[in-house]
């Protein structure tokens, strides 16, 4: 499979409470609990991510969480108790389209902001967008972001819930951008805002330059 381009490879040691929950809420497989190891990958063209979500089942224990096709790209999440067994099934990924780590692409910022104290209004109108995470809560603070490639939002979501007390509200890792929401006290925004910038820092130092 060497016409496939590794959009974005992403390993998360431990997934946070909050984002395993959230992510069990959409999953179309098995779900995912917190403390579980995850992989989530995304190639193009988009129907190649089917073989290699075989590979890495047949070749190891984990599960399969989520899986999207669209025509442009393909995206999946494995995960599974053992941190040695999602990283074999993503060596067997990689080795299958001849690709290194480091051969993804970087993650871009496309947009980051926090809003302090939320008003009301808007606060009823975000809770009716974003129906499976908590409330936004008026008077919160809320962070916000967006990535692209879009699968690097759940790495950036984890990281910051590792470093702040912020409750989730949205997360999305599909299609061109990935977007987050948090809320929390201006304080604790702000850290988890530095916990997801220093994640995608991370990425883009193992990450091949595309010129973007």
């Amino acid at each position: 499979m060497n016409n496939v381009n590794l959009r974005v490879y992403s390993f998360i040691d431990s997934l946070q409470p909050q984002l395993a929950s959230y992510l069990a809420t959409s999953s179309q497989g098995f779900l995912p609990v917190p403390g579980d190891a995850c992989l989530w990958v995304e190639v193009a063209p988009g129907m190649a991510v089917h073989r290699l979500s075989d590979i890495a089942l047949k070749a190891t224990s984990v599960r399969l969480g989520e899986q999207v096709v669209e025509r442009a790209f393909g995206s999946m999440e494995i995960h599974f108790r053992n941190q040695s067994e999602v990283l074999a099934a993503g060596e067997g990924i990689l080795r299958e389209i001849n690709h290194e780590v480091g051969d993804r692409l970087p993650c871009r910022i496309a947009w980051k902001e926090i809003i302090r104290a939320i008003s009301p209004d808007h606060a009823t109108l975000i809770n009716r967008q974003f129906r499976k995470g908590s409330m936004l809560l008026p008077g919160k603070s809320m962070f916000i972001l967006e990535t692209e490639p879009a699968g690097y939002i759940v790495q950036a979501a984890n990281e910051a819930e590792k470093a702040a007390h912020v409750t989730l509200i949205d997360v999305r890792a599909f299609g061109t951008f990935g977007r987050l929401v948090m809320m929390g006290s201006e304080a604790e925004t702000a850290e988890a805002m530095r916990a997801a910038e220093a994640a995608i820092a991370s990425i883009n130092a193992h990450a091949r330059d595309d010129g973007r």
